[in-house]
């Protein structure tokens, strides 16, 4: 059949020229995925539009992509934003946030790795973790997406940390690592990517625009992350070194830090006055001074009142 604009088709014609089954075409028109074809007497017809439509779906398959987010570009191709910005866009979102490279491990070198016997409940949790992920077809070996977190877990082991020890703390540490992510995206959305975010559909450029601000800024939590891990590291290891190694020759408790509720017009002054990050220090200097403060007047009031004593008559001390 002619494939020139206006030819109509009939479903299987369509399934010929784009290589998708017949069920699986009218699969994809009960998803939403595909528009509904024209009646014409008592035959279904399809137009130039379906093809089309068939052969991106096929690329988007190609490409990793899900149903679902397929559905979600299509329709935001045909709300008139430029296919291509949108899956620049999430090309930038999905697309790997490490330089790392998945590798693959066989179970004997897993085994030897952690002491050298097999145990089946530390595997099942670090597959349930996603540390490790079973290949289809291979029994014996496993996808090791982030190599670093897997030699972390060896290193701990090594140094005496148990298995189930381990897994917990992972637990413990994703669900404090996922709250600072969300914290830096609602960050970021509310400052950077708010424009984008109107009653409007983006347009092509805004997609494209969002895209490359997303390239941009993808490194920088992490960078901000391990800042703030190595300044927090080294302050809590020389409290910890003071307190386990000096607790005997100190005269006085280990200085530590508590939580205080100061009102939120306070804390804004203070940051309009010194900024977000010398806030802390500020508040605390600003009570360290306080206190001195009154500890002078304390010890001036008193010398004044001891002149007074020796300024009374004999008869009256």
């Amino acid at each position: 059949m002619d494939e020139s604009a206006g030819v109509a088709y009939r479903i299987e014609d369509l399934a010929h020229l784009s290589g998708a089954t017949v069920r699986t075409i009218r699969a994809y028109q009960d998803r939403g995925l595909l528009p509904r074809p024209e009646r014409r007497g008592r035959a279904n017809v399809y137009a130039d539009t379906h093809l089309t439509r068939l052969r991106q779906i096929a690329g988007l398959l190609d490409r990793g992509y899900t149903l679902s987010s397929i559905k979600e570009l299509l329709e935001a191709w045909d709300a008139g934003r430029g296919l291509g910005g949108v899956l620049g866009l999430v090309a930038e979102v999905e697309g790997p946030w490490t330089d790392e490279e998945a590798v693959r491990i066989s179970r004997a070198e897993l085994d030897e790795r952690f002491g050298g016997e097999p145990d089946e409940t530390a595997v099942a949790e670090a597959v349930e973790l996603g540390v490790l992920e079973r290949i289809p077809g291979q029994e014996d070996v496993f996808l090791v997406p982030s190599p670093q977190e897997l030699s972390v877990a060896a290193e701990l082991y090594d140094a005496g940390v148990p298995l189930a020890a381990i897994g917990g703390h992972l637990r413990e540490l994703r669900g404090q690592v996922e709250h600072i992510a969300s914290r830096f995206l609602e960050f970021t959305t509310e400052h950077v990517f708010a424009r984008w975010l109107g009653p409007h559909p983006p347009s092509g450029r805004d997609t494209a625009e969002a895209a490359e601000l997303v390239r941009r800024l993808r490194p920088l939590a992490r960078q901000t992350v391990d800042a703030e891990l190595a300044r927090a590291m080294r302050l809590f290891a020389q409290r910890h070194l003071r307190r386990h190694l000096f607790a005997d020759e100190s005269a006085g408790p280990v200085d530590e830090t508590r939580t205080v509720a100061l009102p939120a017009s306070t804390m804004t002054a203070v940051e309009a006055l010194v900024g977000h990050a010398g806030a802390a220090e500020f508040v605390a200097m600003a009570t360290e001074r306080e206190l001195c403060a009154r500890r002078m007047d304390t010890l001036a009031a008193s010398r004044a009142n001891a002149d007074k004593v020796d300024e009374l008559p004999p008869h009256a001390k």
